[in-house]
This record gives structure tokens, C-alpha cells and sequence, in this order.
């Protein structure tokens, strides 16, 4: 009993293990079929298999992996969920290759499982379609074949070599983005990006070992779009004309857009064929039909877009453009007329007038079906160009073309506004002559052909006949003779019509135009003309200002503009306007046309420097100055800017005299030279004199000082009892005085030797001597006497009396002239060398002194006579 249980135990299990697996091994339902071809265009696979029946008769949804295997690796993995059905038909798939399916042979396989069920079929057996790779071509291949390709979009290309050959090479032309890869018998080659830019089409060159070779074209393209402003119309209630724009899409010949047009309810294919030079268009006859629905479709083999439009043909009306077009003008009216072929159809129409300056104006006529309309102020004697345009009066859809445009001149009128007149006048004896000067201004309108200019003048004061002169209209301008009095005087311009209104000026008596006392003002340019203002006077109701444009020529071409009475400054201009050039401008208040000079204005539009230099006429020479004198420098008119001042530049002796490396003295012309000379001046030297009283006592009149008290004295190897020494090479005398002969003997002399470098001094009476210079070279030079000359030094800058101006500054002692012994005291330079008397050094001297004409300055306190600085 206990081994039949232990069996039971044992078999149950394995009786449920064996039940579960056969009712999972019924839930797997495998692939029965399977079928794969390709569509080479495409270079598409398409896959068609099936399962049991019983599965479609229990309508399972099923689960199927489907791989795709290129040569030896598996390339796509892709899953399908399907719900089958009882009809029992076979399930579909496709799969478009990144290469051309003919480079490689392709193979697929499929397997499923039941949505109840965790387990999958077996896998199906491969499908393979072979490539061209294992074939036995004789020469290399590319493909796919020539095709279209959109822009934008990458191409894989491939090219078989012959059996048993490699591709040597495989290159595109233009150049593009590319990117290679190998193999031994069959090479890919991928093209990126592709774009219209580089080619409308792209080439492809492939070639072998065996020097087979193999081209392809392929067009780059763009997809068609959907038509753009499709639309419908009616030009003569019979036929129907479609519109829409062309599209561009860079592929011609037979890979250009079709297009096809349609109806709904039309039994025909295609309605007419279209035409597509710059916009496309096709028509055909309506019939009977009012309302209809039109499809146009476009293709490329790239794609197909297609638009429709709905429409009424009573609401698509659109007129043909007006003919026979002609016009009847007045002076200020215009009345066009014209006719149209679709007299079955009400119309309205509008006329467009443009205006000589461009401006366009648009009139619409009030009456239906009206052939003719009338377009009312216009200005005489003026071309207007005019057109017309019809459209439906009832349910518009759009206007007709324009009608030819004709073009029309009004006829002449009265000339409407005034001329702008101005004046010159020039006294001359008895009387004055006035220049009168007319032109049109923007306000003025001839309204015909001026054929004369008439001037009246007459007497104000005493009602006299008038005079009168008429020109032709080739003048603007006329001289007049007119005495002392009042005038007024009139200029009318004519045309073929009438006189225009006539411009009014009043030339007062002749004593009322004083103004001599008018000093001129002046004014500045700018970079836009010269710019000027004026005081104004509330009494003016208006301003003029004039100049001429020629200023240095006759006649000067005068010039005239007018302000209003609340205007202060303006900027004259004009293109005759020149740097360097002065010009006069007169302001003018004008009130109940009678103008009165109130300004007189100079400037330049630009100042450019003198033409000259001053010539400097006397020059004055001191030892520490230099006075220059010239000529005023001419101011005249044709100056090229106004003298403003003068620039007095000085150098060292040793560079040039210009403007570098110089000092400039700026010296102006105006009163302020004057003022600052005559006031600021004195003014100020009195001040400093106040404030240094005390140092301008000491510097004007200084104590004489004591030799005893010199500080150079104070060296204690050459005090001599109680008396300092001076020792003779440490003093640098700035004066040099010869004694006569007389006061000479009163003086015990030292003698300095030249062997020995000490004097020696003798004193007599207490008294202190002066030192004696003495050599043996100065007898060279000295007159022969019997008592030797003496020589002394004071060391006192106060005593240090200026040469005459005709002197020479290096004049010494011994040239002095007979009786002029009581001027003993002559300039010496000071830090020279004491040996001034030595020969060569006089004889130097003599040669410096010869120059004292020149123009050159030399300062007492910078020279040394042996190569130093002049």
C-alpha cells in the first residue's frame, strides 16, 4: 500500500507537467507562408505570409518579429501587432532599403506568438532575394538606376564590379558630400544633402580593375506644392479662364509638373491643358453650367499637391480692358471716352489721372454702363496722363486690365499769383538808376507760355502819366532811370490769356535811403552755406536779403530771398558759393512794399590764409630787444579772410626762424591791442610797483657796495693785515672802466704777473687800491705811453649801462674815440674770459661786431666769445 502511494505522487505531477505543455505548445501558431519580392523603383521589400487557419477562425491577436538580413547580418528588427479575421487572408509588410536592393542579396524571415501566450514560434526558414553581387557580369554596374531625388534628401549608391573584380574607382561630379565605403567586388558610395545649388544633376562615375567603366545621372528636384492664388473667371459669360502661379521645382523636361484640372461632376478626365510660360492658365467652355467646382493637380516625380476652387460663373465676372480711348480737354476740365466688348454685361468704370509731379488720383464714374466720365480741376496748360479700367457693376469680382494710357494738355489760363521783384539801385546825377530783377516763384503759376514781361513805374507824389516797357520772356531783368522821387513801379508777366496780377515795389525819395553810417557786420560759414541774422523790427512784414552769387564779376548775378516777419537768421546757400571768397549781404525790411536797408553783413563760406606776408619795413635793435615794423595788411575784398592779427615768431640764432622749434607772439589787430596797451599796462606795472616798493628802490636805485664786505673776500690765505684780497680768478667782472692817466697816478697799481698767478698790492694813505690788469700781449694793441694803463673791475650788475643802438656791444676800451673819455664805462659780457685783451680774442671780437645790421638778436646774457653760442 505504501509503494502505490508513492507512485500516485509521482505520476500526478508529471500528468499536469504534460497536460500545460501540450495546451502551450496549441497556443503557438508559426508561419505557414512566406513570400518576399522588391520593387526596384522603390527599392522596396515586400513581404507577404500567413499563419494556420485555425488561428484566423479564432481571431487571435498576434504578435510577429520580422528581421531583415543583408548578406550575413542582420540589418532591420521590426514587430507587428495584427488581430486576425475569419477571411482568412494573407498579412502584408514592406521595408525600403538604405541601399539599392541590387547591390546585395536580401533575405527575411518571420516569426509569431499569440498575445495569450509567452512563447514564440520557431523562426521561419530565410527567405533570400539575391543581389547582383553573385552574378556573372562582365563589367561594372551602377546603380539603382537614374532616377529623381528630392533636395535635401541622402542617396546610397553602389556600382558591381565584373566577377572577380574590384572597383577601382567610384567618384560624383559636382562635388558633394560624400561618404565612402568599401568592399572587394562591390562599393557604396552615400550622397548627402542633396541640393539644386550645386547642379540641377549630379554624376556618377564608377570603373575596375579591368578598366570596365559605368556612368548615371540623377536630377535633383523639389516636390511639387499646392498651387498658390488658383482661382476662376469669366471675361464674356462663355468661357471660363483658371489662374494660379507657377511653383519652381528645378526639374525640366519630362520630370516638369503636370498639371491636370478637373469637375466634380464633369465626366471628363481633364477639363483643357494647361499653360505655364510665366503663370498658369486653362480655359474651356461652359456651356449651360453656372456653378462649378474645379480641381487642378500637380505632379512631379516627386510628389502631387492639387487646389480647388467653387464658384458661380454671374459672380466671376472680370471685363476685358477698354479700347478706343480718346479725350476732350478745357483749361481746367478733361472728358475721356472709350467703348467695350461686353455690352451684355453692366459696368463701372474708373479713370486714374497722374498728376505732372507724379501724384496719382483716382475718379470712379456715378453711372453705370457709362462710356465717358469728366475729371474737374485741373490746371490750365498742364500734361495729365489718364487711363480706365472697368469691372462688374453687380456681384465685383475684380477689375478689367487698364485701357492704353493717352496723355493730354490743358489748355491755357489766366497766370494765377505774383512775380517776386527786387531792386539794385545806384545813385547816379539827377537821379537814380534801379536794376529791376523778376522771377517765378513756386506760388506763381504761368497757366500758359509766357510770351512777355510788362514794367509800369509812375511818379507817387505828383499823379504824373505812367511809363511802361514790355520784354520778351527771355529777360528777367532791366535797368530804369529814375529822379529823386517817389516811384512805384509794377512787373506783370503775359501769356496768350491774360496779364497776371501785378508785383508791387515802392523806391522811396532819394533822401530816404542814407546809409552810410551802416557799418558791416560779419558773419560765418557753415557747412551748409553762410549763416546770418538780424535784429528784428515789429514795424516789417517781411525781410529781405540779397547778394551776389559773383561778387568780383559785373554783372555779379544778384540774389534775392524773402522772410517772413518772424524770422530772425537763415542760412544762405548756393551752389556758386566758394571758399576764399567774400561775399556782402544786405537785409532789408520790406512793409507796404517799400524796403529799407537795415544791415549790411561780409563773411565767407570758407576762409582760407593770406596770400602775402607782411614786408617788415624797420627794425629797431637793442641789447635785450627787437622792435619790427610793417605795413598794415591790406583788408580789400579780395582777401581771402579777414585779418584777424598777427603771429611774430622767434628762434635761437642757431635754427631757422619758422614755425617749429619757435616761440609765437600773437599780436591782434583790433582795439583790444590798444586798450590792453594804453589801460591794462600802466594799470598793472602801478600795481606791482605798490606791492614791491621796497625791492624796486633796491633794484632801481641799489646801495654801492663796500669791497671789504664782498663775501669772496672772506679767503684767509690772502688777507694782508687787515685788508681782505680778492683773488683775480674767481672775479667775474661785468663792467670793464678805463681811468685817464691823471686818476691813474693817484692809484697805487698790482701788477699780476703773468708767471706768477698772486698780485701784489701796495697801499698808500689808507687808501684802497683797484685791481690792475696788465699783460704784455695788450701793448700790441694799446698806444704807446709812457705810464702804464689801469684797469678796474667793479663786480655791481646795477651799474651795468646798455650800449648805444648804432654801438658795437663788443667794443673795447682801447677803440674808443678821442673825447669821449668821460664815457669810460662799456658793457662786458659777463662768464667770458678775462683775457679779452689778448690779441686773438680782440681781434675776434672785431669781425662778431661787423653784423650789428643783421636781423638776428643776441642776448648780453648768452654769448662767449670763443665757439659759444650765437
Amino acid at each position: 500500500m505504501m509503494n502505490h502511494f508513492m507512485i500516485l505522487a509521482v505520476l500526478i505531477p508529471l500528468r499536469t507537467c504534460h497536460t500545460s505543455y501540450s495546451q502551450q505548445e496549441s497556443d503557438v501558431f508559426p508561419v505557414t507562408y512566406l513570400n518576399v519580392s522588391k520593387d526596384l523603383d522603390l527599392q522596396r521589400l515586400l513581404v507577404e505570409w500567413d499563419v494556420v487557419k485555425s488561428a484566423h477562425d479564432a481571431e487571435l491577436a498576434i504578435s510577429f518579429e520580422i528581421q531583415v538580413r543583408r548578406t550575413n547580418e542582420v540589418v532591420w528588427t521590426e514587430f507587428q501587432n495584427v488581430t486576425l479575421d475569419k477571411l482568412g487572408k494573407p498579412l502584408h509588410w514592406t521595408w525600403d532599403s538604405n541601399i539599392p536592393l541590387e547591390c546585395m542579396s536580401h533575405a527575411v524571415r518571420i516569426r509569431s506568438k499569440a498575445e495569450t501566450s509567452k512563447i514564440w514560434s520557431q523562426w521561419s526558414l530565410w527567405e533570400t532575394l539575391p543581389g547582383l553581387d553573385t552574378s556573372n557580369r562582365s563589367g561594372p554596374q551602377i546603380f539603382p538606376k537614374e532616377k529623381v531625388l528630392a533636395e535635401g534628401s541622402n542617396i546610397t549608391l553602389c556600382c558591381i564590379g565584373g566577377k572577380g573584380q574590384t572597383i577601382k574607382e567610384f567618384s560624383v561630379f559636382p562635388t558633394v558630400d560624400v561618404v565612402k565605403r568599401t568592399k572587394s567586388q562591390v562599393r557604396l558610395l552615400t550622397v548627402g544633402n542633396l541640393s539644386h545649388d550645386k547642379g540641377s544633376n549630379i554624376h556618377v562615375y564608377c570603373s575596375d580593375e579591368d578598366k570596365g567603366s559605368h556612368e548615371a545621372a540623377f536630377f535633383v528636384g523639389k516636390p511639387p506644392d499646392t498651387p498658390k492664388n488658383f482661382s476662376c473667371q469669366t471675361q464674356d459669360m462663355k468661357r471660363v479662364t483658371c489662374t494660379w502661379r507657377k511653383e519652381e521645382t528645378y526639374l525640366y523636361g519630362r520630370n516638369s509638373p503636370q498639371y491636370t484640372l478637373s469637375e466634380t461632376s464633369s465626366q471628363k478626365m481633364a477639363l483643357c491643358e494647361a499653360s505655364c510660360p510665366e503663370q498658369c492658365s486653362c480655359s474651356w467652355d461652359i456651356g449651360q453650367q453656372q456653378i462649378w467646382n474645379v480641381t487642378v493637380t500637380v505632379e512631379n516625380p516627386l510628389g502631387k499637391k492639387s487646389a480647388t476652387d467653387v464658384f458661380d460663373v454671374k459672380h466671376r465676372v472680370y471685363p476685358t480692358a477698354p479700347f478706343q480711348v480718346w479725350e476732350d480737354c478745357t483749361d481746367t476740365e478733361m472728358t475721356l471716352h472709350w467703348n467695350y466688348k461686353n455690352t451684355e454685361i453692366e459696368l463701372f468704370c474708373q479713370t486714374e489721372v497722374v498728376q505732372p509731379d507724379g501724384k496719382v488720383e483716382l475718379h470712379n464714374s456715378s453711372v453705370a454702363d457709362s462710356r465717358r466720365i469728366t475729371v474737374r480741376g485741373l490746371r490750365p496748360y498742364t500734361e495729365y496722363t489718364a487711363r480706365v479700367r472697368c469691372g462688374a457693376a453687380r456681384h465685383f469680382w475684380r477689375w478689367s486690365e487698364w485701357s492704353q494710357p493717352l496723355t493730354c494738355r490743358t489748355k491755357e489760363g489766366t497766370p494765377s499769383g505774383k512775380l517776386d521783384i527786387w531792386r539794385e539801385i545806384t545813385p547816379v546825377f539827377g537821379g537814380r538808376n534801379v536794376t529791376l530783377f523778376w522771377k517765378q516763384t513756386p506760388s506763381f503759376q504761368a497757366n500758359g507760355k509766357i510770351i512777355s514781361y510788362e514794367v509800369t513805374w509812375e511818379k507817387i507824389e505828383d499823379g504824373s502819366q505812367p511809363e511802361s516797357i514790355s520784354f520778351s520772356s527771355v529777360y528777367n531783368s532791366t535797368r530804369i532811370f529814375l529822379d529823386n522821387h517817389s516811384y512805384r513801379i509794377s512787373v506783370m508777366a503775359k501769356n496768350n490769356v491774360n496779364f497776371s496780377l501785378p508785383s508791387i515795389l515802392i523806391i522811396s525819395r532819394a533822401t530816404d535811403n542814407s546809409t552810410e553810417e551802416l557799418k558791416e557786420g560779419q558773419v560765418n560759414g557753415t557747412d551748409d552755406g553762410i549763416f546770418l541774422s538780424w535784429e528784428p523790427r515789429s514795424i516789417y512784414d517781411s525781410y529781405i536779403v540779397d547778394w551776389c552769387n559773383f561778387p568780383r564779376l559785373q554783372p555779379c548775378d544778384l540774389q534775392w530771398k524773402r522772410f517772413g516777419s518772424n524770422i530772425s537768421s537763415a542760412v544762405i546757400s548756393s551752389a556758386a558759393f566758394v571758399p576764399g571768397v567774400r561775399y556782402k549781404f544786405h537785409v532789408y525790411g520790406s512793409v507796404a512794399n517799400r524796403a529799407s536797408l537795415l544791415e549790411k553783413k561780409i563773411g565767407y563760406l570758407k576762409e582760407l590764409p593770406p596770400h602775402l606776408d607782411p614786408i617788415v619795413r624797420k627794425v629797431d635793435l637793442t641789447y635785450n630787444s627787437v622792435t619790427l615794423s610793417w605795413d598794415s595788411y591790406l583788408t580789400n575784398e579780395s582777401e581771402p579772410g579777414f585779418v584777424r592779427g598777427y603771429h611774430v615768431y622767434v628762434s635761437p640764432i642757431q635754427g631757422n626762424c619758422n614755425l617749429k622749434g619757435s616761440k609765437k607772439h600773437i599780436l591782434s589787430a583790433n582795439m583790444l591791442y590798444f586798450i590792453f596797451l594804453l589801460v591794462i599796462v600802466p594799470t598793472l606795472v602801478a600795481a606791482i610797483c605798490h606791492w614791491k616798493m621796497k625791492w624796486l628802490k633796491e633794484w632801481c636805485c641799489p646801495v654801492i657796495p663796500s669791497p671789504n664786505k664782498s663775501k669772496v673776500l672772506s679767503f684767509k690765505e690772502f688777507k694782508m693785515d687787515s685788508e681782505k684780497v680778492l683773488k683775480i680768478n674767481d672775479c667775474l667782472p661785468d663792467m670793464l672802466a678805463v681811468d685817464s692817466n691823471a686818476d691813474a697816478h693817484k692809484l697805487h697799481p698790482v701788477t699780476w704777473s703773468p708767471v706768477s698767478s698772486t698780485p701784489t698790492e701796495d697801499n698808500t694813505d689808507g687808501h684802497n687800491s683797484s685791481w690792475i690788469y696788465s699783460s704784455e700781449n695788450v701793448a700790441r694793441d694799446f698806444p704807446s705811453t709812457s705810464t702804464p694803463q689801469t684797469h678796474t673791475c667793479f663786480e655791481n650788475f646795477a651799474y651795468s649801462s646798455p650800449l648805444e643802438a648804432e654801438s658795437d656791444p663788443y667794443q673795447i676800451p682801447e677803440t674808443l674815440e678821442a673825447g669821449k673819455t668821460n664815457q669810460a664805462v662799456v658793457l662786458y659780457q659777463p662768464q667770458c674770459y678775462i683775457d679779452i685783451f689778448h690779441e686773438d680774442a680782440a681781434s675776434t671780437t672785431r669781425k662778431t661786431g661787423e653784423r650789428k645790421n643783421s636781423l638776428k638778436y643776441i642776448s648780453q646774457t648768452d654769448v662767449c666769445w670763443l665757439g659759444g653760442r650765437l
